[in-house]
């Protein structure tokens, strides 16, 4: 069975929209690397409309030496949305028909490498309150960023995690890997 991860950038107070706003001076080799890893290994991306939205008006004109468009651009992409239509215009982006969680986790049971949910803060909430995201990674950058979308909410529903791994960067970034406790 696939795995599917998702990765946020994070401030220390939470804060998980808009990481470009306050990730510029701490982003560093240490955490390249981590995402240069992520991106051999995943071959297929799930995003919302709204960072579809956004992404796909960066993307497909960013440099195409730049590592991460060269990883986005050409892989599958499906994306859900109650208000886009098809065909979408990002290369090898599809809609997703019918219900997210039940595509998500059939979209697991098919052959392939792991299923990355890429930004999509309502999207990754979703799938680890509904079991199906395997790992969360948060990547805290050493900011308070004031304001701003957090990933979790007053009122959400208790979720035991599990620790898989956790490292410091250079400049200070600490990057925790989660997954579900099973009990």
């Amino acid at each position: 069975m696939r795995k599917v991860t998702a990765g946020l950038f994070h401030s220390v107070d939470g804060v998980v929209q808009d990481p470009f706003k306050f990730q510029f001076d701490s982003f560093d080799e240490d955490l390249g690397k981590g995402l240069t890893k992520m991106i051999n290994t995943v071959d297929t991306v799930v995003l919302g409309r709204v960072s579809y939205q956004e992404w796909a008006s960066y993307w497909p004109n960013a440099q195409q030496d730049d590592d991460f468009a060269a990883f986005i651009n050409p892989i599958e992409k499906f994306v859900a949305s109650r208000t886009l239509s098809e065909p979408l215009e990002w290369e090898n982006s599809h809609l997703i028909q019918g219900d997210v969680e039940q595509f998500v986790t059939d979209l697991k049971a098919k052959d392939g490498g792991e299923i990355a949910v890429c930004g999509s803060i309502s999207l990754v909430r979703q799938l680890l309150f509904a079991g199906i995201l395997d790992e969360l990674t948060l990547m805290t950058h050493p900011v308070v960023a004031g304001s701003g979308k957090r990933l979790f909410q007053n009122g959400d529903p208790l979720h035991r995690l599990v620790l898989e791994d956790q490292y410091a960067t250079s400049k200070g970034n600490v990057v925790s890997t989660y997954s579900l406790r099973k009990d």
